[in-house]
């Protein structure tokens, strides 16, 4: 469910960044309650992500290197919504190029905010099954380090409760699919 409005006032931009994939800001604010700040805010075009699910019950995750972190964590496939792009149509491109799975059937599982507290940036998570494994699949972007991990949800969720490396996004998507996993 989209999130209500209310607007703050912007008094003064201060600094702004673009980068590949998304911009950072620092502008003088009026918030709603009459507080005026700096405040800084990366803004994001928002992000897709699967929850695969083979015919079998195994979920499809990937390990991946997060330079950020310096370290690979456990994660649902996910990518950036590109600029006119419907999220439905990005995690159909992700999923193929990530895992190599072509799912046939989707649900969507909902919305929600990353990390509200300095970013703007959506989720929009959905739940892929039927998934055929293709011959070909299409090239990783050049800057990916993935490798393809399937388990089973009990496995899952006991890395989640162990504290296993594994990126929030991941794990708040899994527990909007579980329903429909029938778990």
């Amino acid at each position: 469910m989209p999130i209500p409005p209310e607007p703050f006032e912007l008094i003064e931009p201060q600094v702004f960044v673009r980068s590949r994939k998304f911009a950072f800001e620092i502008s003088r604010l009026r918030l709603p309650n009459g507080v005026e700040g700096d405040w800084s805010c990366i803004r994001h075009p928002g992000g897709s992500l699967a929850v695969p699910v083979t015919p079998d019950g195994k979920l499809v995750l990937v390990k991946q290197y997060r330079f950020a972190l310096q370290g690979r964590l456990l994660e649902f496939p996910a990518g950036t919504v590109e600029v006119g792009e419907d999220p439905a149509q990005t995690i159909q491109r992700e999923i193929e190029e990530e895992t190599g799975y072509r799912a046939h059937r989707w649900t969507t599982l909902g919305q929600f905010p990353l990390c509200p507290g300095y970013s703007d940036e959506i989720i929009y998570a959905y739940l892929a099954q039927d998934l055929e494994r293709l011959a070909m699949p299409p090239a990783q972007d050049e800057d990916e380090d993935i490798e393809t991990v399937l388990i089973s949800p009990q496995a899952f969720e006991a890395a989640i409760h162990r504290g296993d490396p594994i990126d929030a996004k991941s794990i708040a998507s899994y527990f909007l699919a579980k329903p429909h996993l029938g778990l």
